[in-house]
């Protein structure tokens, strides 16, 4: 496979060290050819063949049926199970099916018991979706909400984690990549210390999942929540969850249906073995037909040569970025990711944002609100957020560096707001 990447001004920056077919990437993502889009931790550009499978799929529902075409495709939509198990190391059982990554944190988060005075770890980074559960259940039930201490370069510090520990301490629960940040969490070292004390461990990998490798026995995670939309290239509305075999008959989760539970007599109920029983028995089966496709996809591709990929990119994102005078790249982390958020100065993230469209250029705006702790501790601002993925390629790259160069000196108009 060869690289595609011509010259230019950037060209020494972020350099691309390994062979991969960007041409094969971008001939088989359609939406190429109508934007450039960074929004790859909001929702990615879908690959052809995912598109491709739930149109198929619809059709089929269309011709003869809901029941009979989920009858029909038996096999491929238990096979989902099968590759989301093999793509994050795992086995099929452990795999829960559910609408988006947020329900597959609720389902399992919910379940866990709680009595007062116990105390949930958690990141400084931590989502706000996660962290208003938190709350939630500290306002019902008494449980007390710790944070850990990052380490020097913003990371959830271990050793901070480790001195913490107690017998209170019930539920260690992070964010494995935060959502602004570039930041990379050391998750595998936290989930030591989690296991070394036996501590359950809740990782949210909503934004690491399909951008690198994922395997939840190295991560030491007894739970794990995911998304389709994001890096793995899926539809909306698909997402999923890992509980650790041994962990799944001790949850009871907060809500069930005749799916999840076994009515055996007038006065009982027996709930399921497997992780499906944080599933219901209503879904969208073409959706999930779809993340099946996405996940087979980039396991095709490799996590290895796509995490590679991704994050020469983005450095080439954060160094062509900062060699603008009036631009600020906040990113931290001594592992950083796919994505990029930077500020300009004297100028929105919303007129950033609008320019950048104006020109088919995708970017987001990540609000203080959704990381309401680290954007307090580092004062910041709502932000620009570009975030590459593979099928990006070098010039698109360029192209947003240029652009928000002329934005920042003026030579690129915005509307004023």
């Amino acid at each position: 496979m060869q690289l595609s990447a011509g010259r230019s001004p950037h060209a020494h920056e972020g350099a691309l060290t390994l062979s991969f077919d960007i041409d094969r990437a971008r001939r088989e993502t359609r939406g190429v050819a109508d934007v450039v889009h960074f929004n790859n931790a909001g929702s990615s550009l879908m690959p052809d063949t995912v598109y491709e499978s739930q149109v198929r799929y619809l059709d089929l529902e269309a011709h003869i049926g809901g029941y009979e075409a989920a009858a029909r495709e038996a096999g491929a939509l238990q096979q989902v199970y099968g590759s989301i198990a093999n793509l994050i190391g795992a086995a099929p059982d452990e795999i829960a099916l559910v609408e988006n990554a947020t329900v597959a944190w609720d389902m399992a988060f919910y379940a866990l018991k709680f009595e007062p005075g116990d105390r949930i770890l958690t990141a400084q980074a931590e989502y706000a979706a996660n962290y208003v559960a938190y709350l939630h259940v500290a306002g019902r039930s008494g449980v007390v909400i710790d944070v850990i201490p990052n380490n020097e370069h913003g990371e959830t510090c271990p050793d901070a984690l480790e001195e913490m520990i107690d017998e209170r301490v019930k539920l260690i629960s992070i964010t494995h990549v935060p959502t602004n940040g570039g930041l990379v969490n050391p998750a595998a070292k936290i989930g030591a210390v989690a296991n070394r004390h036996g501590i359950p461990y809740l990782l949210d990998a909503c934004q690491a999942v399909g951008q690198m490798p994922v395997d939840v026995k190295e991560l030491g995670c007894d739970i794990l929540s995911a998304t389709g939309r994001k890096y793995l290239r899926g539809p909306r509305g698909t997402g999923f969850l890992y509980v650790r075999r041994g962990l799944i008959e001790s949850l009871h989760p907060p809500m069930i249906d005749h799916f999840s539970a076994d009515w055996t007599a007038p006065d009982r109920y027996e709930l399921r073995k497997d992780a499906r029983r944080f599933e219901n028995w209503e879904n969208n089966y073409g959706l999930r037909l779809g993340l099946g496709v996405a996940v087979d996809y980039a396991a095709d591709w490799g996590l290895d040569a796509i995490w590679e990929r991704v994050q020469a990119l983005a450095t080439r994102v954060r160094r062509g970025l900062g060699g603008i005078e009036t631009v600020t790249v906040h990113d931290i982390g001594r592992v950083q990711c796919g994505i990029v958020s930077f500020s300009v100065d004297g100028v929105s993230p919303e007129q950033v944002k609008a320019a950048l469209a104006a020109r088919k250029i995708n970017v987001s705006i990540s609000d203080p609100s959704s990381t309401l702790l680290d954007s307090m501790a580092r004062s910041l601002t709502p932000l620009v957020r570009a975030s590459v993925h593979y099928y990006n390629d070098e010039q698109e790259v360029d192209r947003l560096i240029d652009v928000v160069g002329k934005i920042a000196d003026g030579s690129a108009p915005v509307v004023q707001t």
